[in-house]
């Protein structure tokens, strides 16, 4: 019998617009995993240094300070956008105008007038506009979706997602007129899981932003609550101000709960699935002093420490090679834009809340 011979892939020519922390150390990374998929053909920064060091890295690859030039590369079909966070709206657009495909950094917009923008471009360049809300395949977060829609837990009221650090950081990022601050920062990341984890129509959004340890003028702590239409309540925070971190994802049902320190491992803790729940009724009377707090009936509890394994088999550094899935195999690409323009929506009512941190300028620095 004849051996059938493996397909060979027809890889995504790209190029990455801004080789920063994001271009050079995160998407170059990931890209590296799947270079049967993505060819690298080209990088654009304005640093001569920086382009100088990405040829080094990818010597088949051109580089460039200018991006006319850049996108006028006739060999580069799709442009990742990882230049500074309020460029991210005006650099993906020139690109679609150039003819290419793009792949935008989040936040994909720090305003409702980029937003509109944005919202314009995915109509008239429809399937050629994507987002890079990567977080959706983190592997804790599939992970405790699969729990949660296990049922073991009971129905799901309240779900808590952190990121707790403590830092004196520095950089533009922690500036109100660079769009810094961790609403625009590691906001997206966890707005996008708790919009999916609501399972809901959004009912309302609260927030709160606070400046507690970063040298700049932009929030490094902030608290947002969602709620659903459906009673559930997300309750995010993101922190560089926080000395002792709560674990990252906590989820409390009527039957159990679960917690994640790390993302490595989830502790569970829930009702055996035997046990019915209690049908009686609390009643007036006066309770005997020796016959304590709990009540007489007592819940037999089952505890359990998994490590991280969700059942897709997903992982932070896969959504490129999704992506890839979604362009040259027509796979739909899971993260929809109005569900990026809605986390977006929710971004501009918490900045609304908080006046003294929205940038006051829609873009800058051409």
């Amino acid at each position: 019998m004849a051996v059938s011979k493996k397909k060979k892939k027809n890889p995504i020519r790209i190029g990455i617009w801004g080789l920063g922390r994001a271009g050079w150390s995160m998407h170059c990374g990931e890209l590296d995993r799947f270079k049967d998929e993505f060819e690298i053909v080209a990088g654009c920064d304005l640093e001569q240094g920086r382009v100088d060091d990405f040829v080094k890295r990818y010597p088949k690859a051109k580089g460039y300070t200018d991006g006319k030039k850049f996108l006028a590369d006739k060999n580069i079909e799709m442009v990742a956008v990882a230049v500074r966070s309020p460029q991210h709206v005006d650099y993906a657009i020139r690109a679609l105008q150039a003819g290419k495909m793009v792949f935008q950094e989040k936040p994909i917009a720090i305003s409702v007038k980029g937003l509109k923008k944005l919202e314009q471009a995915a109509k008239k360049y429809p399937g050629k506009l994507f987002f890079r809300h990567n977080r959706r395949f983190e592997a804790c977060f599939n992970h405790v979706r699969d729990i949660i829609r296990s049922g073991i837990l009971g129905e799901v009221y309240e779900i808590k997602l952190c990121r707790h650090s403590y830092q004196f950081r520095d950089d533009w990022q922690t500036l109100v007129s660079c769009g810094g601050g961790q609403l625009n920062n590691w906001g997206p990341h966890l707005i996008d899981q708790g919009l999916r984890l609501l399972e809901s129509p959004l009912a309302s959004v609260w927030g709160d932003l606070k400046n507690v340890a970063c040298l700049g003028d932009a929030e490094d702590h902030l608290k947002i609550i969602l709620k659903g239409k459906n009673g559930r309540i997300i309750d995010i925070e993101i922190s560089g101000g926080v000395s002792l971190p709560s674990p990252v994802y906590a989820v409390y049902g009527t039957r159990g709960s679960l917690i994640s320190e790390d993302e490595q491992d989830i502790k569970l803790k829930y009702l055996d699935p035997k046990m019915k729940m209690p049908t009686g009724k609390a009643h007036p009377e006066t309770p005997p002093r020796s016959g304590g707090f709990g009540g007489s009936i007592q819940p037999k509890w089952i505890r359990k420490t998994i490590m991280t394994e969700p059942a897709n088999g997903l992982n932070l550094t896969d959504i490129y090679h999704v992506l890839y899935q979604a362009i040259r195999e027509g796979k739909p690409y899971p993260i929809l834009p109005e569900e990026a323009f809605q986390v977006v929506k929710v971004t501009e009512e918490v900045k609304k809340q908080n006046p003294a941190f929205k940038i006051k300028e829609d873009e800058f620095g051409k």
